[in-house]
């Protein structure tokens, strides 16, 4: 069964014979082109892929899973669905991989806000498929991961994530659980945050960008 996502592709400006994958993943309500506004600026050795999240909201924009708000505005995810955009964004990485003359050794994914979570489901639900993720304003949610998770082997996956202090819709108090959590796991993260709200600054971009240059 295909993903059927549509996306986005920067190709890369250096061909060599495997080149590696940076897959975008963004946050609810917005689309591929979003994170794509900055492909031009991501190194250019990457196959750059903005996929284009599986539900659509109306009037425009689209989603990872359902969000839906009770009488007393608490918050609810469909967790079923996310469950689903978490295997189809596997099945994504496995499709690019025999299509396109990919490293499958060095996926890195880079996630905003529901694109995080979901990077995170990805990677710790998967690891052979993602050599490290950028977790931009998301934190993880555990019950998004598959049964047994903890098993897996995380030795070569890395992290990089970072948080907006004043950020309004994922409070960062949910973000610096992370580090913990997957030291936990043996995995590294480099944790930053920033002066701002729900969103990546000029500072968060380069830093993550000089982090993800450095792993070369």
């Amino acid at each position: 069964m295909k993903s059927n996502i549509e996306y986005l592709i920067r190709e890369p400006k250096i061909k060599k014979e495997k080149n590696p994958l940076l897959l975008l993943l963004h946050g609810y309500g917005s689309n591929e082109e979003d994170l794509f506004s900055f492909a031009a600026e991501l190194p250019d050795e990457y196959y750059v892929v903005s996929a284009r999240a599986p539900y659509n909201l109306n009037p425009y924009g689209h989603a990872w899973y359902a969000i839906n708000f009770d009488a007393d505005e608490n918050k609810f995810s469909d967790i079923d669905q996310a469950k689903e955009s978490r295997d189809i964004i596997a099945k994504l990485i496995n499709e690019l991989i025999s299509e396109l003359p990919i490293d499958f050794q060095n996926v890195t994914l880079i996630g905003f806000s529901q694109g995080t979570i979901l990077s995170y489901a990805v990677a710790l639900s998967y690891p052979e498929k993602v050599k490290n993720v950028i977790a931009l304003s998301g934190h993880i949610n555990t019950d998004l991961l598959v049964p047994g998770y903890e098993k897996n082997d995380f030795r070569h996956l890395n992290m990089f994530i970072s948080h907006g202090t004043v950020d309004q819709v994922i409070p960062v108090e949910w973000a610096r659980k992370a580090p913990d959590l997957l030291k936990k796991l043996g995995i590294e993260a480099t944790y930053k945050e920033y002066p701002i709200g729900h969103g990546v600054s000029p500072q968060n971009f380069y830093d993550f960008r000089n982090w993800l240059e450095n792993l070369q």
